[in-house]
């Protein structure tokens, strides 16, 4: 009897990644690992969890899908990627932007846009014959409205208040108890190795003051909000999509569909923003999009975004 085939999905981000090895009848296992760090190279980084993973379990690993941030069209290289995991019995590879494996997730296959919001934020617009991208461009020049937008402009908020710049609010105390004295923020901040994560880290408390009734806070909340309905607007108006149409906005990632005051204010700034488009819940979770990278038509507007590699079948 032929073993059934078994696949490894990958979902890499900043601050973790998520795995998870699945065959015809159902998922195997799924763990956590550390996330993809964008100043090394990825497919050294995907090699290595694929690797951890198929020691841990015993399993022989056939296929392979990955979505990860980070990926350009330049250091995304499937053949290199499959050639390394090859011991661990790959044959074949799907790998993309986590914008594409997101956009699976929240809205299938058919037309919409995504947000995927987390410690970055990427936004994706699907019609159908045409994708658009829109943000994505990493902590130090875009993601806006994301993990890290709202734990900067937070930590800002506090050592404003601090300075007497601007009114005294909650989060002053909250980066206290997180970070130490405010004084020294800045020092603990530039010497992480982390500090991306370090300080989307405190968007957490953000969050949570906004929660509470800070008006400072929720200030915040409600301009990420608009930042996000702003991308998504802008993605849908690059695919045709015109104000008063109806469109689907599935939204991935904790911060946008677990956090209250954050999926509120988005509600309300794309009612502004997009008239037509409406906030859904995401159909999957962000790794049946990986897996889904495998079972994508060839002839589908996302299929060029699929870098896909694979063992000539006379190899094996």
């Amino acid at each position: 009897m032929t073993p059934a085939t078994t696949r490894l999905s990958i979902d890499g981000g900043q601050t973790g990644t998520r795995l998870r090895l699945s065959d015809s009848g159902g998922i195997l296992t799924e763990t956590e690992g550390p996330g993809v760090l964008t100043d090394r190279p990825v497919v050294d980084q995907l090699t290595e969890l694929a690797e951890q993973l198929a020691t841990a379990t015993g399993h022989r690993i056939d296929e392979l899908a990955v979505g990860t941030s980070g990926l350009t069209p330049a250091a995304a290289n499937p053949k290199a990627l499959l050639a390394a995991t090859r011991d661990l019995g790959v044959r074949r590879v799907a790998l993309a932007h986590d914008s594409i494996t997101g956009y699976l997730a929240a809205n299938g296959t058919e037309p919409g846009v995504m947000l995927a919001v987390g410690t970055g934020v990427v936004v994706l617009a699907l019609s159908e014959s045409s994708v658009a991208k829109v943000d994505g461009w990493g902590s130090l020049l875009g993601d806006a409205g994301s993990g890290y937008w709202i734990g900067r402009a937070g930590l800002d908020a506090a050592l404003r208040a601090f300075d007497g710049r601007a009114p005294h609010t909650s989060l002053e105390a909250r980066a206290v108890e997180r970070f130490g004295p405010l004084d020294e923020v800045y020092m603990v901040v530039q010497a992480s190795p982390k500090r991306v994560s370090l300080i989307a880290s405190f968007c957490r408390d953000v969050v949570d003051a906004a929660t509470a009734g800070d008006e400072t806070a929720n200030g915040i909340i409600t301009a990420a909000a608009g930042e996000l309905a702003h991308s998504a607007a802008s993605a849908l108006s690059s695919v045709g999509w015109q104000a008063g149409q109806p469109a689907r906005v599935g939204a991935v990632g904790a911060l946008a569909t677990r956090a209250a005051p954050v999926r509120n204010a988005l509600a309300a700034a794309l009612a502004a923003r997009a008239p037509g488009a409406t906030l859904a819940e995401p159909l999957g979770r962000p790794l049946d999009g990986v897996q889904a990278l495998l079972d994508l038509a060839a002839l589908h507007p996302l299929s060029p975004f699929v870098y896909r590699a694979r063992v000539a079948s006379n190899s094996y």
